[in-house]
């Protein structure tokens, strides 16, 4: 028999499957080449927002040793660049800062870093921040003494006292206190908490758990917290008097009752002369009050119409009546004199914004008293941060023989309130107003009224975004 012999079968199928391997491999290496092209794209993209947020951090370390240096401490405008080497001291990167100081009056700070890569060229990652020393508006309502908020407040924000507080109205936002307890003086027994009410159920006294009492604290309480800095105001002052003299409105004593301000929206405002007050009715006294009085215009006269002024602030040195309404304005009106009594601001008519998202903002800081007068508005509502360095923000007690000013209905009050005494609008009795609103503008915690009293000099961060 013959036989036969395929040959040349197994190389025929030898090349059949290299090829398919061939096809396969050269399909194969460009995908892993991308592969690591795209692990060494992410991995130097990963270094370039770290060196971006070293920039971030490098600039926060720079301002806690020169809070105004925002020129990168060479005094030539930016970006400025700086570079970044790893553990071993070499370079691999760059930050490029980016930096915008703060407008007139404020403490924001906007500070873009954009990181790079020398690996790399084509790959750059940017952060945008912003920082700010927070103000005393961080709060609707900071107080260096016992507080009472009573039944017919409602508090939209934040309060905080440095003493206790007994809170009877409705608080949207947390109610804290320095104090871990203490003796309430509106009634005899022994201490309660730091925050308490007397909503039914009472509060029970300490050591007792704390209840939640949402109905009351919409968003709970805290105590002990730190204690708010009011004698800084003091220095806030004395420099703001400065600024107006260089750059504000400052006049010195009107020689007469006091200044009356009144805002107009086309960026001007009229300042009267005070002659006259208005007189207490008989039996209205109530002498029992220090610096009681009727705190209302009867007779003025026009001194000026003047425009606002380049950096926003007002210096009086008397006692000064303000009202009136502004449009996309940044004021702060003062009523302080370092040599003589203390001076008062007393709203009687509406302090009005136009706009409530953050660009109109008035504050109005008493070296004294924030005062509502005796011929105040039935309905009065206050846009602006109030501030009573050494005094209170509140309206005196008018007897029944004021009438028919003694009870007032409605006062809202938007914006803050920060008092150095107990404040007040109403008594227990029912004297003053029926209904208080207070509302937190919180644009102010970004952005407050001109050189605004601050609670801190380190800058905090308020917003972080990465913008490349």
């Amino acid at each position: 028999m013959k036989k036969i012999y395929n040959q040349g079968q197994i190389l025929v199928q030898a090349l059949v499957f290299g090829v398919i391997a061939v096809i396969f491999i050269s399909g194969l290496v460009p995908w892993i080449t991308i592969g690591i092209k795209s692990s060494r794209q992410t991995i130097n993209r990963e270094q370039a927002i770290q060196i971006a947020e070293a920039g971030i951090d490098y600039y926060r370390w720079h301002l806690a040793h020169a809070p105004h240096d925002y020129q990168d401490g060479t005094g030539e405008a930016g970006p400025y660049i700086h570079d970044f080497r790893d553990k071993n001291g070499d370079i691999i990167g760059q930050f490029i800062l980016n930096i915008t100081p703060p407008p007139l009056g404020s403490s924001l700070i906007t500070v873009e870093s954009t990181g790079k890569i020398i690996a790399d060229a084509n790959i750059s990652r940017s952060i945008t921040t912003e920082l700010v020393k927070p103000s005393i508006a961080t709060y609707a309502v900071a107080a260096n003494d016992i507080m009472r908020f009573g039944v017919g407040t409602e508090v939209f924000g934040p309060v905080r006292s440095n003493k206790g507080i007994r809170f009877d109205g409705i608080a949207h936002n947390i109610v804290s206190s320095a104090v871990a307890d203490y003796d309430d003086p509106d009634h005899t027994g022994l201490k309660e908490f730091g925050v308490h009410t007397h909503i039914s159920p009472v509060d029970p006294l300490p050591p007792a758990p704390v209840p939640s009492r949402p109905d009351v604290f919409e968003t709970g309480r805290q105590f002990p917290v730190p204690a708010i800095d009011f004698t800084g105001i003091t220095t806030d002052l004395a420099e703001m008097r400065i600024d107006a003299v260089a750059n504000g409105f400052h006049r010195t004593s009107s020689g007469d009752l006091g200044y009356h301000v009144v805002l107009k929206t086309n960026d001007t405002f009229d300042l009267y002369r005070i002659t006259k007050f208005v007189r207490a009715p008989s039996g209205c006294e109530n002498q029992s009050q220090s610096g009681w009085g009727t705190w209302s215009i009867s007779n003025q006269s026009l001194i000026n119409n003047f425009p606002f002024p380049v950096n926003g602030i007002i210096f009086l040195e008397d006692n000064v009546f303000v009202d009136g309404q502004i449009s996309t304005a940044f004021l702060t009106i003062v009523a302080a004199d370092f040599s003589d009594s203390l001076k008062n601001i007393i709203i009687n008519n509406d302090l009005l914004y136009t706009t409530y998202d953050g660009e109109d903002a008035i504050g109005l800081i008493a070296q004294g008293n924030i005062n509502i007068g005796m011929v105040s508005e039935d309905d009065l509502r206050i846009d602006a941060a109030l501030v009573a360095q050494n005094g209170r923000a509140g309206r005196y007690y008018y007897p029944s023989d004021c009438s028919p000013y003694n009870i007032r209905q409605i006062i809202t009050a938007y914006g803050m309130i920060a008092t150095n005494q107990r404040y007040g609008f109403a008594y227990t009795d029912g004297n003053g107003y029926q209904i208080r609103n207070i509302v937190y503008d919180a644009n102010f915690l970004y952005s407050p009224p001109p050189s605004f009293p601050l609670t801190s000099e380190k800058y905090i961060t308020i917003s972080w975004k990465e913008t490349k």
